[in-house]
């Protein structure tokens, strides 16, 4: 069907549930439908390319071309997919999504995610467990250095095989009937009378209106901002959640050897002085590469990437000091954004990495003083600059800080030759209120992974993902 509005020629399509965003969460709601004989007139609406086509150019050209939209952060599979890979096993990590439906039923639904993964190809390996002795004299480091250690088992898929493993996700779904129309952004949810019925979505084929009975909207840390506006025009009750701030930390392996072996992944938090805001390590690549990732509008942020076979010398974390912030301030994602603007401004376009010596030296960094030191940038075209004359100093104080209390759990973390790349930015910070069936203030719609606010990550996204696909299955 097609209707004309002015001169514009608008389609309309119908479907069952409308799912806008390939990323864990929309895929798992997919999967919750399908394993439940429900894959008929299901339509995912992703603005990014099929998973086997998000191949980012500059593995060839050496430098990023400003894909637009970045196929890091776009695409099916999502960022974290792309980026390292990682799941999470316990419900201690991932978000607040335990605080809605329990604690209990989080873990027992991470296993269940868990073994989907395995069935669609996971490495059966688990990093993390296994070496108590070890562990426990990380965590011994770590409370004298007044950090908490908080040990979660990790399956490593890694960047490359993440993208084979999703690649038979994929096309599982598609072979269960699931529409899935890429290339495709969506301009706007519908709401009629406080009932969501669809979305308008386009591509280079024109506008189509989506009819739907339940649509569910999952757009990632890329589309937070988005479904932020969404909230504002519409009257999606919402909040103002936290948005986190920091930088990048790469050192050479042999100074995480300890961390390395023992966790894989050494999730630390602390809370410095002076403001004592939460401050916590997060992706942690051994061996991995330092990338970048471009957001609308142009804003470069910088990730990392951990591949199964492919090993740098290096290992980078992010560093990351959560603001949270009061009325009548509610624009954290604006703010956020504007950090990593400053910082993009003085690289000229490229992320900025200086000298953790630098920086206590108070000096900028000069690109001849990097080719000096042991640790080599595994991110050649970022900028050498001065990252602290566009961090807040909130936000500064707090990372220098952290770093050396780090530096008592891991010596040689606080090294003078220590890189930092900036920014390091998480958007996340639009919190969608709703119930434990993740039903919102609109009917019929509504809203999963981390745009949701309630999810930090692979694993927890998954989840809430098959927990509302098996809820609508269920339903039918």
């Amino acid at each position: 069907m097609t209707a004309q509005t002015g001169s514009t020629s608008v389609k309309t399509q119908k479907a069952d549930v409308l799912i806008i965003g390939a990323g864990p969460a929309g895929i798992f709601t997919a999967l919750g439908l399908v394993k439940n004989g429900r894959g008929e007139n299901i339509v995912l609406v992703e603005k990014g390319l099929p998973v086997e086509k998000r191949t980012c150019p500059k593995a060839k050209v050496g430098h990023c071309v400003h894909c637009q939209p970045c196929r890091i952060t776009t695409g099916f599979s999502g960022a974290g997919a792309f980026s390292d890979g990682k799941l999470s096993l316990s419900y201690e990590v991932g978000g607040d999504l335990p605080k809605l439906i329990g604690r209990q039923y989080a873990q027992e639904t991470i296993h269940r995610v868990d073994q989907m993964y395995l069935d669609f190809g996971a490495d059966p390996h688990v990093e993390g467990v296994g070496n108590d002795a070890e562990i426990a004299n990380i965590r011994r480091r770590a409370i004298k250095a007044g950090l908490k250690l908080v040990n979660c088992p990790i399956r490593h898929l890694g960047t490359e095989k993440a993208q084979l493993i999703y690649g038979r996700i994929e096309k599982a779904l598609l072979d269960a009937g699931v529409n899935i129309i890429f290339e495709t952004e969506c301009r706007e949810v519908l709401i009629e009378d406080g009932c969501c019925v669809g979305a308008m979505i386009e591509n280079k084929d024109g506008v189509t209106r989506i009819e739907a009975n339940k649509t569910i909207v999952a757009v990632g840390r890329r589309g937070a901002d988005w479904l932020d506006s969404m909230c504002q025009e519409h009257g999606i009750s919402h909040s103002a959640g936290p948005v986190d701030i920091g930088v990048r930390v790469e050192v050479r392996n042999e100074i995480m050897e300890d961390v390395n072996k023992a966790l894989y992944e050494g999730k630390l938090v602390g809370y410095p002085d002076p403001f004592q805001n939460k401050v916590r390590t997060f992706c942690q690549n051994p061996g991995g590469f330092v990338s970048q990732e471009n957001y609308d509008g142009g804003l470069a942020v910088v990730n990392g990437h951990s591949y199964k076979e492919r090993k740098s010398d290096n290992t980078n974390l992010a560093i990351l000091v959560s603001f949270n912030f009061r009325k009548p301030f509610n624009q954290p994602i604006a703010y956020a954004q504007h950090v990593g603007r400053l910082c993009n401004m003085l690289g000229a376009g490229h992320l900025l990495v200086q000298r953790f010596g630098d920086i206590r030296n108070g000096k900028r960094t000069w690109p001849e003083e990097l080719s000096q030191s042991n640790v080599v940038p595994t991110l050649p075209d970022a900028e050498a600059g001065d990252i602290t004359a566009a961090m807040p100093y909130r936000a500064m104080i707090e990372i220098v800080n952290f770093i050396k209390a780090m530096d008592k759990v891991v010596p040689g973390f606080a090294s003078d030759e220590t890189l930092l790349y900036a920014p390091e930015l998480k958007f996340y910070s639009n919190r969608v209120d709703m119930d434990e069936k993740f039903d919102t203030s609109v009917r019929d719609l509504h809203c999963l992974g981390d745009s949701s606010g309630w999810t930090h990550g692979l694993m927890m996204a998954s989840v809430m993902g098959l927990l509302m696909g098996e809820r609508l299955a269920a339903e039918k």
